[in-house]
């Protein structure tokens, strides 16, 4: 089957699909995305990804309004155009043309929604016990930066960061600000565990204030775990007793290298593992399906 995706309102072949020359994401990256997961044809936690990119688009000043109702129905249309029901979706929206010089613009300049949504490609099930290898970031995430703790289509550094990570066979980079602080992964957050303490970075380091990181500081809080949001420096993250990243796709992965630190035991610690078996519980629970 030829694969559909949501383009303004409308359910068309990703073939015949077009975006004008002229829109701020294609001469600007001026635009924001959100990937979602969906379970069971539902959209783990959609509420919070419109909020958050409602939030950007408020912050940044991009002229990008977000109807969380037609998101739902455009998402609900494309699964079902393309016959998924498990799902990785990426919704991409911009404020679309950019004014040229000289132009008068009497009239709103439409903006442009893009869904697209593609099976999931999960990771080896075997990696969620034997834990993922990861690297430090040679690049730094700047607090000053206005893009930073957004999910933006600027997102050349990060794909920058994962290759360079993949070359030295790993498969995240944990970026530093440049206070040299712990942020966040290319593509996901971090956590870690010292003596039963859960410890991830503040949304201001900055960070982005990942969907599936907010499950998981309720989930441990639900649990009796201690969870602080506080600065993290290379010494507390080599010293910690576990370490695992988050995000909608990833969903709670342990690290047990980091380039050639071993973390705690070299698999997936305790905690780790709870949490996990809970993220599952509550996908069930709010999609209908075990993950």
């Amino acid at each position: 089957m030829d694969e559909q995706v949501f383009l303004n309102g409308h359910i068309v072949y990703a073939a015949e699909a077009s975006v004008s020359v002229f829109d701020a994401g294609f001469t600007h990256a001026a635009g924001l995305f959100e990937t979602l997961r969906a379970y069971n044809g539902r959209v783990m936690r959609l509420k919070e990804h419109v909020r958050r990119l409602a939030d950007s688009a408020a912050t940044l000043e991009l002229q990008i309004d977000v109807d969380e109702a037609a998101i739902e129905q455009g998402i609900n249309q494309l699964l079902e155009a393309n016959s998924l029901s498990d799902a990785r979706l990426r919704w991409m929206a911009t404020p679309g043309d950019v004014p040229r010089p000289g132009q008068t613009l009497t009239n709103p300049i439409p903006q442009t929604t893009l869904i697209t949504a593609t099976k999931v490609q999960t990771y080896p099930p075997q990696m969620y016990e034997q834990g993922m290898r990861v690297c430090i970031c040679p690049y730094k995430q700047n607090r000053l930066d206005p893009l930073a703790g957004h999910k933006t289509l600027a997102y050349l550094p990060r794909l920058l960061a994962m290759k360079e990570a993949a070359g030295r066979h790993c498969h995240e980079a944990l970026w530093f600000n440049t206070d040299n602080l712990l942020a966040e992964g290319s593509v996901s957050n971090v956590f870690i565990v010292k003596d039963g303490k859960l410890l991830t970075p503040p949304i201001n380091t900055p960070v982005l204030p990942g969907v599936v990181r907010g499950v998981v500081i309720e989930l441990a809080e639900a649990e009796g775990i201690s969870v602080e949001q506080q600065p993290v420096d290379i010494n507390a993250l080599l010293a910690a007793d576990e370490v695992f990243l988050t995000g909608s796709v990833l969903e709670i992965m342990p690290v047990t290298s980091i380039e050639k630190h071993i973390v705690g035991e070299g698999a997936q610690g305790a905690i780790a593992k709870l949490l996990a078996q809970r993220y599952k519980e509550q996908v069930e629970k709010e999609c209908g399906i075990e993950s």
